[in-house]
C-alpha cells in the first residue's frame, strides 16, 4: 500500500523533510521526501495502513517551526528501497 503527499504551506527551511525522514523510518515505512521549487514538500510512502494513516496524520501538523496549509494524498506505486531524502524537483 503506497501513497503520494503534497504538503504546502510554511514547509521549507524547518526542518520537514528531515523530522519526516525520522518519522518515516520510525514507522518502518518505506519511499521518499523532497523539496519542490514550488515551496511545497512531497513524499511517497509504502508500508501498511496504520504507518501510513500516522504519517499522514503527522504531515498534517509537521514539526514545530512548520506551518501545514494541506496535504493532498493520492494512490502511489509500491516502492521498495529504504526511506530517502530526494533533491529538490
Amino acid at each position: 500500500m503506497a501513497k503520494r503527499l503534497l504538503i504546502t504551506g510554511w514547509v521549507q527551511g524547518v526542518g520537514y523533510r528531515a523530522s519526516f525522514e525520522r518519522q518515516a523510518v520510525a514507522l518502518g515505512l518505506r519511499g521518499w521526501v523532497r523539496n519542490r521549487r514550488d515551496g511545497s514538500v512531497e513524499a511517497e510512502v509504502d508500508g501498511d495502513a496504520a504507518a501510513l494513516d500516522a504519517i499522514i496524520s503527522w504531515a498534517r501538523q509537521g514539526p514545530p517551526a512548520s506551518r501545514v496549509d494541506q496535504v493532498a494524498v493520492e494512490e502511489a506505486a509500491s516502492y521498495e528501497d529504504a526511506f530517502r531524502i530526494l533533491p529538490t524537483v
